[in-house]
């Protein structure tokens, strides 16, 4: 009887050993990168408490791709996110062109895929689509519709709502753009406002609280919801150069293994009905597409040129 007792019992503790051993090795099989967690950082394109719900469900789905813990944060502005890379702190950055330009300078951050979106009807002026993709997009110079600013010539003197100095399209595409037409915003008493988002350059415009703002093409869109007549009220005073779309990046100490497996996650996930969401609703971003560094080479040669600009 006693025999029989201790072989049940020893029966009994190998299958409650197999029994937990086997979901740590299934969770392990399960695991398809090196690292233990990814952190990943978008930058803030309207306010960040938005965005942060938006893309906060992003987590789950690049976590069921790569098998670890993901985590989603917002980024307080550009820098912030260059630097987090720099630190090892954020593997993964949602960066704009001249952001990843930066990173790639500076912690030789790596580029995996950039953004697809669809073109704007800019000649309707009512924020509308195109059916085409396309790898670029255009930064707005936007005023209001009854403005006294007619010209580009007009902006001298007066208060224009910016992004930080690292944004493309929120400073460093339309500052250039306009000193190449003649225009140097950083003389003859223009003041430049520093806002956080392109809603709120698009919102200080439609408020009279500046006379003009450097934003996304079209970023009313953002706003839409909240003040239907956005479009009846503004317009374009100009529309910048091309600008290459966004980027996600890598810090540098990824290994290329990884990378190669986060960059077909993402692109997997950017397929899928809620990825597709979730990228519209924080980016207005339609897909992802494979991406090289050599792809920015417009965007040095617009920083190089802001940077003797500033320092006459």
């Amino acid at each position: 009887m006693y025999k029989k007792f201790v072989a049940g019992a020893l029966l009994a503790v190998s299958a409650a050993t197999a029994i937990t051993v086997a979901p740590s090795s299934a969770d392990a099989a399960k695991k398809k990168v090196s690292l233990k967690e990814l952190n990943v950082q978008f930058v803030p394109s309207s306010q960040a408490d938005t965005i942060q719900a938006k893309a906060k469900p992003l987590e789950k789905l690049l976590k069921k791709q790569l098998g670890i813990p993901v985590h989603v944060t917002i980024s307080t502005d550009y820098n912030t996110i260059v630097e987090a890379m720099g630190s090892k702190k954020v593997d993964m950055g949602f960066l704009p062109p001249d952001a990843y330009v930066q990173a790639h300078k500076q912690y030789k951050a790596k580029v995996i895929l950039q953004s697809e979106r669809y073109g704007i009807n800019d000649k309707k002026n009512d924020g509308s689509n195109t059916d085409k993709l396309v790898s670029y997009y255009r930064a707005m110079v936007l005023v209001k519709k009854d403005s006294k600013i007619k010209s580009i010539k007009d902006l001298k003197g007066k208060k224009i709502a910016v992004q930080d100095t690292t944004s493309d399209s929120g400073y460093l595409f339309p500052a250039v753009d306009l000193y190449n037409k003649g225009v140097n915003i950083f003389k003859g008493g223009t003041q430049l406002v520093t806002v956080k988002g392109h809603d709120q350059g698009v919102l200080s415009v439609l408020n009279g609280d500046t006379d003009a703002a450097f934003i996304f093409d079209d970023a009313r869109n953002i706003v839409k919801a909240d003040n239907p007549s956005v479009f009846k009220k503004t317009k374009a005073l100009m529309l910048s150069s091309k600008i290459p779309n966004d980027t996600i990046a890598l810090r540098k100490s990824v290994s290329k293994k990884d990378a190669k497996t986060i960059q077909k996650a993402m692109i997997k996930v950017s397929k899928t009905t809620q990825g597709k969401k979730i990228l519209n609703d924080v980016y207005s971003w339609a897909g992802v597409a494979k991406s090289k560094d050599s792809n920015f080479k417009v965007v040095r040669q617009y920083s190089a040129q802001l940077e003797k600009l500033t320092a006459k």
